[in-house]
């Protein structure tokens, strides 16, 4: 079973502050709303908050353009709110985990200014700066966000790196001072208090020397240039040197998000003996529906489930005894879980079941995104100006003016836009679903009258009273933490399925991602009379499937039983 550490056995529920509860009715949401609903954490039975970026910022990146790491953005809040969030959650045995940015700041933060205020000013290399080329920008590297990483300054006549929005340039960490300022700053949040990080963009916080042009066969103005600038050698000896430094004498949990890697290359962070990362983010789960990674997801294509099937297994696999998964379906950056990947319409219920069912149950670290515990769905705005993300925003501009019609790209959007997570949570039916008293930052979704906290509390088929019972077994079952991960039927295009065993202990669950009634066949080893039904999300006796397991749409159900000496 290995190490047992809390991290290991904790759920995390991921809040997007803007998104979550207004107090003051700003049409923000913010701490206090927060705080508000600790209790209903509490009883959902997670154990971390992990905050997105509450820091002072511009907004440009709802937050991850940070203009201050050590104050709060005045519609959240203030310090002292922080400090009273934090000391409540903890009274309520939840930890508190902060989203923090170490690729970028605002181009607004106290250190940029300096830095492009004159070639020669001590924080000149405090970020990346390089002289065009021929009158062109320094390399040909493209942006997470579209268009050229490279932003001219006319102050020096240089140019800035962004990967991401030109509002956030990237910092240097060939830069030692910096580095020992941004330590420094990871040091003082946990003096505070706080339990953990999640590090955004953490692959991509070195470049390759030199910072030379990408391949370009095509000969294109900017080109997808990842191996460049994400997973790169010296990406580790900066963890280390943190882990070491910094976070090791208080044991928090830290997961980093890392694009562009398999399990294998998931172990140079997570590794037991690597020494710089509990869990990381990956992300080949996430572009089973996309012709191509990176920007490209906007090209939907129809994922199967056979190949969602092997990614998740290898991860659960090749991690198993020697690093840490870190389990999500959704969050603030992706389409809405039971749009995507189950069913948003007559089958919403049984399908955000099933998908719980199945993160709760792999190894690893599960993560809940606001809003999946009551099924929240997809949005889909009719026009451009009811979106707010910064990424949309610029896909629709880009392909609008290629020619492509408003209906072909508004299509693209309601699949993929992060705009999708990031509507109001849904408390109660009444006006902006009880989010706020005022005027929301952005719209509620339509359809929150039918999906929403108050009408789930008081159904008991409910998919949130579904969450509560599937956590507490979790919790009471460590076959379901630490259980070794064998897949079955690795090709059947309805049935997902695969058992967990600890010592003598074998658990097996059984997930339908159709619409169909599929079949199948108990496993060798496995009958309805010698296991038990520990949940499932319809109603039936487990004994009527005598010789197959009949399962109904998107019917998920865990068995477990003892196993025999000689199995």
């Amino acid at each position: 079973m290995g190490v047992i550490v809390w991290w290991k056995e904790s759920v995390v529920y991921q809040i997007y502050p803007s998104s979550f509860k207004d107090s003051d009715g700003d049409g923000y949401g913010d701490l206090q709303g927060i705080y508000e609903k600790l209790d209903y954490l509490q009883k959902l039975g997670v154990d971390v908050i992990w905050l997105c970026p509450i820091y002072d910022s511009p907004g440009h990146d709802n937050g991850y353009d940070i203009r201050d790491y050590y104050a709060i953005l005045r519609k959240y809040g203030t310090m002292e709110d922080f400090d009273r969030l934090l000391a409540e959650a903890h009274k309520r045995g939840l930890k508190v985990m902060m989203d923090l940015v170490l690729n970028h700041t605002s181009d607004e933060h106290a250190w940029f200014a300096e830095s492009r205020s004159s070639k020669t000013n001590a924080r000149r290399d405090y970020y990346i700066w390089r002289s065009g080329k021929n009158g062109q920008v320094p390399n040909n590297w493209e942006s997470y966000f579209g268009g050229s990483v490279w932003k001219h300054d006319p102050e020096t006549n240089e140019y800035y790196m962004h990967l991401y929005s030109e509002h956030q340039p990237d910092l240097n960490w060939n830069n030692p001072e910096m580095a020992e300022e941004m330590y420094e700053m990871v040091h003082w949040w946990l003096e505070k208090g706080v339990d953990g990080f999640r590090f955004d963009a953490v692959a991509h916080i070195a470049k390759a020397d030199g910072l030379p042009n990408a391949h370009n066969p095509n000969n294109l103005p900017v080109v997808q240039a990842y191996e460049l600038f994400s997973n790169l050698e010296q990406v580790h000896s900066i963890l280390r040197k943190l882990n070491q430094m910094i976070l090791k004498p208080y044991g928090p949990m830290t997961v980093g998000e890392t694009s562009g890697l398999g399990p294998e290359q998931a172990l140079a962070y997570v590794g037991t003996d690597r020494d710089e990362l509990n869990m990381v983010f990956q992300f080949e789960h996430m572009f089973v529906d996309a012709e191509s990674s990176g920007i490209g997801k906007w090209n939907y294509k129809p994922w199967k489930l056979t190949e969602l099937k092997e990614i998740m297994s290898r991860w659960q696999t090749v991690l198993h005894g020697r690093g840490w998964n870190a389990n999500y379906m959704g969050n603030h950056d992706q389409p809405r879980p039971v749009s995507r990947f189950g069913d948003d319409g007559k089958y919403r219920v049984r399908s955000a079941q099933m998908l719980a069912t199945w993160m709760l149950t792999l190894e690893g670290t599960p993560y809940i995104y606001q809003g999946e515990e009551i099924g929240m769905t997809n949005v889909a705005f009719p026009d451009i100006d009811q979106y707010r993300d910064i990424e949309t925003k610029n896909y629709y501009n880009h392909y609008i003016g290629q020619g492509k019609s408003k209906h072909e790209v508004m299509e693209a959007i309601w699949l993929k836009s992060r705009d999708n997570a990031r509507t109001p949570m849904q408390w109660d039916e009444s006006e902006h679903a009880g989010f706020t008293a005022g005027n929301p930052w952005i719209e509620v979704n339509s359809n929150y009258k039918d999906i929403n906290v108050a009408d789930a509390e008081t159904d008991p088929h409910s998919i949130l009273h579904y969450y509560r019972k599937l956590i507490t077994l979790r919790k009471q079952n460590h076959v379901l933490i630490y259980g070794a991960y064998e897949l079955l039927l690795p090709d059947d295009p309805e049935i997902y399925a695969y058992t967990r065993t600890l010592d003598d202990e074998q658990w097996l669950i059984v997930m339908n991602f159709s619409a169909n009634e599929p079949e199948m066949t108990w496993p060798e080893g496995w009958n309805a009379e010698d296991c038990k039904l520990m949940i499932g999300n319809v109603s039936r006796r487990y004994s009527t499937d005598e010789g197959a397991i009949l399962l109904q749409p998107y019917e998920a159900r865990v068995y477990c039983k003892k196993r025999t000496s000689g199995e």
